[in-house]
């Protein structure tokens, strides 16, 4: 795929991926300073907030790629943790990591970023349902 881009396009393009590796890891570790501070040695609360840590940890690992299928699980994630941490905090008024999962997902719904994962439309290219119809030929 690379092979087709100029190399300016592709130095744009990792680094918008590295910015998006770099937010997600940067979400990892304020939720884990975050909820292991606030967790009160209640040990289902240090229990969840680690496996949110891995969780992040493995998405910052799988949105290096670059493919439009790291792009899907990234934004997928960060949705749920966007919808999990408003839920928190209308119960709880617990933050943890949320604001950082709007600002990754914002990021990620940018049209930038989702062309360098693959998964928008490259400018200047037109696809098939973009060319023309001609006749049928029936007559």
């Amino acid at each position: 795929m690379s092979e087709n881009r100029p190399a300016g396009q592709d130095d744009h393009r990792s680094a918008l991926i590295r910015l998006v590796t770099r937010l997600i890891v940067a979400q990892a570790a304020v939720a884990a300073a975050i909820g292991l501070f606030f967790s009160k040695r209640h040990l289902p609360s240090i229990l969840f907030t680690l496996a949110i840590v891995a969780v992040l940890c493995g998405l910052a690992v799988a949105s290096r790629a670059g493919s439009h299928a790291a792009w899907v699980a990234a934004l997928a994630a960060e949705s749920a943790l966007v919808l999990f941490g408003v839920l928190r905090f209308m119960t709880a008024r617990y933050v943890g990591g949320t604001l950082l999962a709007i600002v990754t997902a914002a990021v990620l719904i940018h049209p930038a970023v989702a062309r360098a994962y693959g998964s928008a439309p490259q400018q200047g290219g037109e696809g098939l349902a973009e060319e023309p119809l001609g006749e049928t030929g029936t007559g």
